[in-house]
């Protein structure tokens, strides 16, 4: 296990971004003849609608699949998984680090409007705005007053973005943050056409001529749970190194249709980053010498909701999490060259977290922490606790993995649960309601840096902060965290606060992720950041 978790460990931070040059045997797409052209049509399944297309409500892996490739930052990240100007053409920064000048290139919207500093300043105030309940306004906290803005605490105006005029946007920071660059090409941060969103409220929630992006392609069609078209956007500035003509997005639960649609040519990916495949077939792929695996910067885990009996215990929290067997799941179910995870932050940013903080499946200890947290709640014995429902979101793997887990709970606990699962769009918002017990969930570096896996839990009521867990001590470490100056004495004070995060255990670690998939042996040059996230703005069929 040790020797496979160093070669993944390699992989990821040798290759950075995965350039995804090899593959399956299918050769669909390719166009019939060796002299005659391909045609630069890339099929893909999504599985699920997305969460939002508008990018200040996005806050899914799906969403930010489309919003990546039809959106475009200040900042891109490359083909080198390293952020590269994109709507900015230059940039200056303050000596103290807390002031960035962008230069905005002459750019358009796809319906010809030029792209301004005042659609990046509408976009980033419009997510802080309360009123619009953006999940992942936090991400806009690096900006200053960003916080109090979003909290109630300060006006918008005074937020630290100002377009100075319509090529220049002022950004002021609360303190330095050496990954800025990064963040400015995550969706959240991506502009929206201001004159559009302002005329109409209801812009992003269908394609349409009010539909408008700035990005690579431009969606043209958006059957709700059934597709996405996009198309190459000819008014994109960089257009001329976009080669796919189209994209279309199914959306198509079942995996296993899926990888049929894939071998019969009719897909030319299959499995994630996009969507996932069957886990029984994932040995048999292997074996043809069609799979890809690449490690990622990824954690699945499933959510306590801290505020229902018996999660409210920390006792009863690890006992759970302790009584899972990881080696067995990764092993007998995920199959893709998983690592057990017995840490919040991905070995790939804390090399320590290969053993984490706890022992897996450690029974014994869960058995213990079980019988102390009953007594703590009132409990006589196990059999008053009530059920605890697993809930997750359609899916094969996760209902195999919730079945495990409900088996190992059971056999190793005598705790009895329900399992509940719903359509992505249902699931999610379900979580964000706290209406639900454990709920399972992955999260995917949106940067590369250890704060982004635990500022998640910084607040209550932050975005993503399902749990409603909060502790001071935890808050006050990721604070300092980033006015550290030092990068040693930051991670340090990082490292303080993931051990309290695991000491209290919101949420119970599962597995840190990989990706598999197969794909089209002709189509080269889609780009797989080590987050996992995929790009298709250099992708084309040779």
């Amino acid at each position: 296990m040790k020797k496979k978790l160093a070669l993944l460990l390699t992989l990821l931070l040798a290759l950075g971004t995965v350039l995804s040059a090899c593959g399956g045997k299918n050769s669909a797409g390719d166009g019939g003849s060796e002299n005659e052209k391909p045609k630069q049509e890339f099929r893909v399944n999504i599985k699920t609608e997305p969460f939002s297309l508008h990018p200040g409500l996005a806050n899914d892996t799906t969403s930010g699949t489309v919003l990546r490739n039809t959106f475009e930052g200040l900042t891109r990240i490359g083909m080198d998984g390293k952020p590269e100007l994109a709507m900015a053409e230059d940039y200056e920064v303050s000596e103290d680090g807390t002031v960035y000048t962008f230069k905005l290139r002459d750019a358009k919207w796809s319906n010809g409007d030029p792209v301004t500093a005042h659609d990046f300043e509408y976009a980033w105030k419009w997510a802080l705005d309360p009123k619009n309940e953006s999940q992942y306004a936090y991400q806009l906290y690096y900006l200053k007053n960003g916080e109090a803005a979003n909290t109630g605490k300060a006006s918008l105006d005074s937020v630290g973005v100002k377009a100075q005029d319509d090529k220049t946007l002022v950004v002021t920071l609360e303190q330095p943050t050496p990954y800025f660059l990064e963040l400015t090409a995550f969706y959240t941060y991506l502009p929206i056409n201001s004159k559009i969103a302002q005329k109409n409220p209801d812009w992003y929630k269908d394609a349409g001529e009010d539909y408008v992006s700035n990005g690579p392609f431009k969606m043209v069609t958006w059957e709700h749970r059934s597709k996405i078209e996009l198309v190459k956007n000819d008014q994109y500035w960089d257009k001329d190194n976009v080669k796919l003509e189209k994209i279309t997005m199914h959306m198509i639960e079942d995996v296993n249709t899926e990888l049929s649609m894939f071998k019969k040519g009719e897909l030319d990916w299959a499995g994630l980053p996009f969507s996932a495949l069957p886990t029984d077939s994932i040995e048999q792929l292997e074996k043809e010498g069609i799979l890809n695996i690449k490690p990622i910067a990824g954690v699945y885990w499933y959510k306590f909701n801290t505020e229902v009996k018996p999660l409210n215990n920390v006792k009863i929290r690890k006992a759970l999490a302790y009584a899972i067997d990881r080696e067995a799941i990764v092993k007998n179910i995920t199959k893709a060259g998983q690592i057990p995870a017995m840490a919040a932050v991905p070995p790939s940013m804390f090399p320590e977290n290969e053993k984490g903080y706890f022992k897996d499946n450690d029974v014994e200890t869960a058995k213990k922490l079980l019988e102390e947290g009953l007594k703590e709640l009132g409990y006589k014995d196990v059999s008053e606790l009530p059920v605890i429902k697993i809930a997750y979101n359609t899916d094969e793997a996760h209902q195999k993995i919730a079945q495990a887990i409900q088996d190992m709970w059971k056999k190793n606990l005598g705790i009895k649960t329900e399992l509940e699962n719903e359509e992505w769009a249902v699931y999610i918002e379900k979580l964000h309601r706290g209406d639900y017990m454990v709920g399972r969930m992955g999260w995917l570096g949106d940067f590369n840096d250890p704060i982004n896996f635990l500022e998640l839990f910084r607040d209550k009521n932050g975005g993503n902060n399902d749990t409603r867990w909060e502790n001071p001590q935890f808050k006050q470490l990721l604070i300092q965290s980033q006015k550290e100056r030092d990068p040693e004495k930051r991670l340090e004070l990082l490292k303080q606060a993931e051990k309290i995060f695991m000491d209290e255990m919101p949420v119970a670690p599962i597995y840190f992720y990989t990706n598999a998939w197969v794909q089209n042996d002709n189509l080269k040059d889609v780009a797989i950041s080590g987050l996992g996230d995929v790009q298709l703005k250099w992708a084309y069929f040779e």
